[in-house]
């Protein structure tokens, strides 16, 4: 029992250490895979009464109004007889508190420190241990000696092997004791703050649902097996205070153990304040099941009164003072076996070690698989950033390799996106060359008006020539366009293939400040490529407007022979049909330079953006890399926030998790 109960222990402790109290659903939880008793029950019920009476000492803040604002993990561990009594706090380390009423001011001083000064509570648990070699665990035996003595004089006693019988005023009672002077169990106990169904001053009205969301996220914990068709078990023995003097129908705790436990498998009932009922009633139909049954029998307590705690009643004479009334009890003596603190911390500590044997296969597979989706995830978020400024840059090149290669993937067919450059080409120059106006530069008006200025005062004697070249230079400047919109039309494509593939790689998603470098030096470079690549496409506009090929000239004569004479006197130069002839021409001219522009463009365009950038897209930004003294490579390096607090969680409950794996093997093939 020791060693597993214990074992248990340790894993919890661990838990709340690194951050896994079941308050981080996005991540594996053990929290709610480890059997627990948690204390439950309204605010007066009694509850500190209980625990303290297990422990045996004074230790729980005490106050009107809620005084447990936050859940106390309470673990009591057996330690070797003659050694004293000590306290630690997981939030304190290795500090022991000797001073039982110190421990109390520490509970006080940490819910303040997490609440404030104010009647709000918190979720994140106060881990406490305490040693003891004897506690109060052996009080009853002390006190049946007692008894024994008190009794001798007018009574005959009977002892037996395994019971006494004491014949006190002509009752006859039976007795069973347990003779294990070394009795000291180890237990884990999680206090909740008191159920309530009114807030006070200085609280929220949302209060009393806060701290039955609480409550319930504890007892309501399921052991989620992943491996196992019976994938969901309940986890938690609910310990459920009410107080003698009130009916059981109307308490807080049944209530909320009956909506989660319904059959009564995992339920512990505890009626305490016997003594301050009325004369002439008793709890007898409630410790004997008649009122509300259990699976597991009620256990019945006399705590301290307010009295004794006023007066700093010694821990050992309020626990004698319980035995001396269950035994001397009328009502309640023949149950006498079966009540009492001593009784109930052996009871819980039982049943704790059958539901954790119970788990034990269960909690080991969450365990690996669990390991296997912690690693998983580390593997995806990345190592620690280097110290060494060589390392760093080594680091930094190696995740702009890895942007250059999903850059190129996409350019190159490996991923999408390289397909809408050719788009560019293949649909949106063709459309904007035939939507040119051409049709309106070469009307008959337009082509009459530049005709005739580009003679001057002389009459053109054969051909109207400067009037070809003019009116081809106009129509030619239209090509401008849809050259430079090509260039733009890619420009724009490349950076988002730069923004996409800086999302897509994984290794950068860590560095926010390096992603953002990455993005500023690669739009850098391709707006060089893009001024490159304008300048280049309005080179070869201008330079099918700066030599027009002679050719195609030289053939009007021999083509206007065969349907007439393009020659014409003077006078008929502005005629309709001859205008209509050079508007012909001229458009003729201009469907086959556009046919070229149409093929040359694109090459220009790949030549001078999407080559430059596969081939040296970076190539400036690592020149400037190696100028950057070690601490600008260091932020570089700045992590995104979100991520490294990612990446610690999960290092520390894969840490959390291989932890309780050993102690889990090193408990169970030790035995």
């Amino acid at each position: 029992m020791e060693g597993i109960i214990g074992l248990v222990n340790k894993i919890q402790r661990a838990c709340t250490l690194l951050g896994d109290y079941g308050d981080d659903r996005t991540l594996p939880t053990l929290w709610d895979a480890l059997p627990t008793i948690v204390v439950l029950g309204g605010q007066s019920s009694g509850k500190s009464s209980v625990l303290e009476s297990i422990v045996g000492r004074d230790f729980l803040p005490r106050g009107s109004g809620i005084v447990t604002r936050r859940p106390l993990v309470l673990q009591l561990y057996k330690i070797e007889p003659g050694q004293q009594d000590y306290a630690q706090f997981l939030h304190t380390g290795n500090k022991k508190f000797l001073d039982f009423a110190m421990v109390r001011s520490e509970i006080q001083q940490e819910t303040d420190r997490v609440t404030g000064k104010t009647k709000q509570i918190s979720p994140l648990p106060i881990n406490l241990s305490i040693y003891s070699p004897n506690g109060a665990f052996n009080l009853c035996y002390v006190t049946f000696i007692y008894l024994v003595l008190a009794f001798v004089v007018d009574s005959a006693v009977y002892l037996r092997e395994d019971r006494h019988m004491m014949i006190l005023g002509g009752i006859h009672r039976t007795q069973y004791w347990d003779f294990d002077l070394a009795i000291v169990v180890n237990l884990t106990l999680v206090d909740l703050p008191g159920l309530t169904k009114v807030a006070v001053e200085g609280q929220p009205e949302s209060i009393v649902q806060e701290i039955e969301d609480m409550v319930r996220s504890y007892v309501e914990k399921e052991l989620t097996d992943k491996t196992s068709v019976l994938a969901l078990q309940p986890n938690c023995i609910l310990l459920a205070i009410t107080p003698a003097n009130q009916d059981v129908a109307t308490s807080d705790a049944i209530k909320i153990a009956r909506e989660v436990d319904p059959a009564g498998e995992r339920t512990i009932g505890v009626l305490t304040k016997l003594d301050l009922m009325d004369k002439g009633t008793n709890a007898l139909d409630v410790l004997e099941g008649r009122s509300y049954r259990l699976q597991h029998p009620w256990v019945g307590l006399v705590n301290r009164s307010q009295a004794d705690i006023n007066k700093n009643l010694d821990m050992v004479v309020a626990r004698r003072k319980e035995c001396e009334f269950f035994a001397a009890s009328l009502e309640y003596g023949h149950l006498a076996n079966r009540m009492g603190s001593e009784y109930l911390a052996k009871l819980l500590s039982k049943h704790l070690e059958s539901v954790i044997k119970a788990r034990v296969p269960a909690i080991l597979s969450l365990i690996n698989t669990s390991i296997d989706e912690l690693e998983a995830e580390m593997s995806y978020l990345g190592r620690p950033v280097a110290i060494d400024a060589s390392a760093q840059l080594y680091a930094i090149l190696e995740l702009c390799r890895a942007f250059d290669r999903i850059f190129k993937e996409h350019l190159e067919g490996g991923r999408p996106g390289g397909d809408r450059i050719y788009g560019v080409f293949d649909y949106q120059l063709p459309a904007a060359l035939r939507k040119l106006p051409l049709d309106h530069h070469l009307a008959m008006q337009n082509v009459r008006k530049v005709v005739s200025e580009a003679d001057g005062y002389q009459p053109h004697l054969i051909a109207p020539e400067q009037g070809y070249r003019r009116l081809i230079d106009g129509a030619l400047n239209y090509f401008r366009g849809p050259a430079e919109a090509s260039v733009d039309a890619v420009h724009f494509i490349l950076k988002e293939l730069v923004k996409k593939s800086i999302g897509e790689t994984q290794e950068l998603r860590r560095y926010p400040t390096l992603q953002a470098e990455i993005a500023s030096a690669a739009i850098e470079a391709l707006e060089r490529f893009r001024s490159d690549s304008k300048k280049t496409v309005l080179r070869m506009v201008e330079m099918e407007s700066s030599y027009l090929t002679v050719d195609f000239f030289r053939k009007l004569p021999q083509d206007a022979d065969k349907g007439g004479s393009p020659i014409s006197s003077s006078a008929d130069r502005y005629t309709e049909g001859h205008l209509r002839r050079i508007g012909s021409n001229i458009s003729s001219y201009v469907g086959m330079v556009s046919d070229t522009l149409r093929n040359t463009i694109p090459k220009a365009v790949v030549y001078c953006q999407v080559r430059e950038a596969k081939r040296c897209l970076l190539d400036h930004f690592y020149t400037q890399l190696g100028k950057k003294e070690g601490h600008k490579l260091s932020q570089l390096l700045n992590e995104d926030p979100v991520l490294m607090e990612r990446r610690q969680k999960c290092s520390r409950r894969l840490e959390l998790y291989k932890s309780a794996r050993d102690e889990i093997d090193s408990t169970l093939w030790g035995k």
